[in-house]
């Protein structure tokens, strides 16, 4: 009896592993880089643009057109996508991205990362909306 009690838990960790291993390949799939973004965004065949920081954050200067839904806000917002099948999602500097993509990823979206999120974009020189201001 003990030893099928540890061989049915020895196998239910290896279909947990398994599935953990399945999901870390989706989730790995090729970032966009933010040169490639600004010309499909320019070009108006761009995803949905997701930026998962904070109200503030996104005051501060966004990408232009990007949809704000804080990452900690995602799982119950994720209505406001609108159907989106593909989405680019982006923070500063991609730890929120990665719990963001996570969320979208398990709700059967396409997601990609922007390679370097908010840093790599300001630092390319791409263009940055603020509100209230145009677009630099």
């Amino acid at each position: 009896m003990k030893r099928l009690v540890i061989t049915v838990l020895l196998g239910l960790v290896g279909v947990f592993a398994l599935a953990g291993g399945i999901r870390a390949i989706q989730a790995s799939e090729p970032g966009i880089s933010p040169e490639s973004l600004a010309q499909a965004i320019r070009a108006g065949q761009a995803p949905l643009v997701l930026d998962v920081r904070t109200p503030e954050e996104y005051a501060a200067g966004h990408i232009p057109g990007a949809v704000l839904i804080p990452h900690d806000h995602l799982a119950e917002r994720l209505a406001e996508l609108g159907g989106a099948t593909e989405v680019v999602v982006y923070c500063h500097s991609g730890r929120r991205a990665g719990i963001a993509e996570d969320i979208l990823i398990e709700a059967g979206i396409g997601v990609s990362q922007l390679e370097g999120s908010w840093l790599a974009w300001q630092a390319a020189g791409l263009p940055v909306d603020v509100p209230g201001r145009a677009a630099e």
